[in-house]
């Protein structure tokens, strides 16, 4: 159940704790990555990412993002490898932006923000289905990319718009670099599950200004309605620790591939 939930004063991230107590959880995201106090981890592998066009789906705007959801009935798009165990389904990506350029973001690093952040969300196949997987300590894995990028689907403007998005390869939305961060953490939105395995892409993709303008275009009303889509980000905390104490971010070795 949504109970509402939003970005503003009345049921914004200071609200939420109020329907969904796990708010104050041990292990919620996003968290402020500081490289400098990273720990190496050699154990930590090289992230497989194997993406297949032909399973994206759709694509809709939620109204407080959009996103692309894809089949997930066999493993035809897979992420292996990194800090998990086993094979993870891509289920869906979407995105988070800000109001201006200079946020949008929901990780931060040494407490700078990018414009945005590209959620690519998996679920561990040990599990029967996406929904028993979101409610297991390992239950999901989401890669996180910072980036500027554009919408370029004006047919879905429009909260709760949703047209056919066939034939997509979410490769082309990563980085050259495969290095990540990586920690134990939460989703960023209501319910707010701790079940969730972050994989943070060091480097970051950008595109121009005018391409964020037109994410700020997007629409979170109804048809007829007119109120734009923004800051469908929010604050992380000012350190990664949480009420057990400072958390411990491990780097990756410099590896990684993609498979198309």
């Amino acid at each position: 159940m949504s109970h509402g939930w939003g970005y503003g004063p009345s049921n914004g991230p200071g609200k939420w704790v109020d329907n969904f107590p796990i708010a104050d959880g041990p292990r919620q995201s996003p968290v402020d990555i500081v490289p400098g106090e990273a720990r190496f981890d050699s154990a930590l592998k090289a992230l497989s990412l194997k993406y297949d066009a032909g399973t994206s789906k759709s694509i809709v705007n939620s109204g407080h993002s959009f996103q692309v959801d894809f089949a997930d009935d066999d493993d035809s798009s897979s992420l292996t490898g990194g800090p998990i165990s086993g094979t993870y389904r891509l289920r869906q990506f979407h995105f988070h932006w800000g109001g201006a350029d200079d946020r949008g973001s929901e990780h931060t690093v040494a407490g700078t923000k990018y414009a945005a952040e590209l959620h690519l969300v998996h679920w561990n196949t040990k599990y029967p289905s996406f929904g028993d997987a979101a409610s297991q300590p390992d239950g999901l894995a989401v890669v996180g990319v910072f980036l500027q990028i554009c919408c370029r689907c004006p047919a879905i403007k429009a909260k709760g718009q949703q047209t056919t998005f066939e034939n997509f390869d979410p490769t082309t939305l990563l980085p050259g670099s495969l290095d990540y961060w990586t920690y134990d953490g939460s989703l960023t939105t209501p319910p707010l599950l701790e079940s969730v395995t972050w994989i943070v892409l060091k480097e970051p993709i950008s595109v121009s200004s005018d391409q964020m303008t037109k994410f700020r275009s997007l629409l979170f009303t109804a048809e007829g309605e007119n109120r734009v889509l923004h800051d469908g980000q929010l604050p992380p905390p000012p350190a990664a620790e949480g009420p057990q104490g400072p958390r411990v971010l491990p780097v990756s070795a410099p590896y990684g591939e993609t498979q198309m």
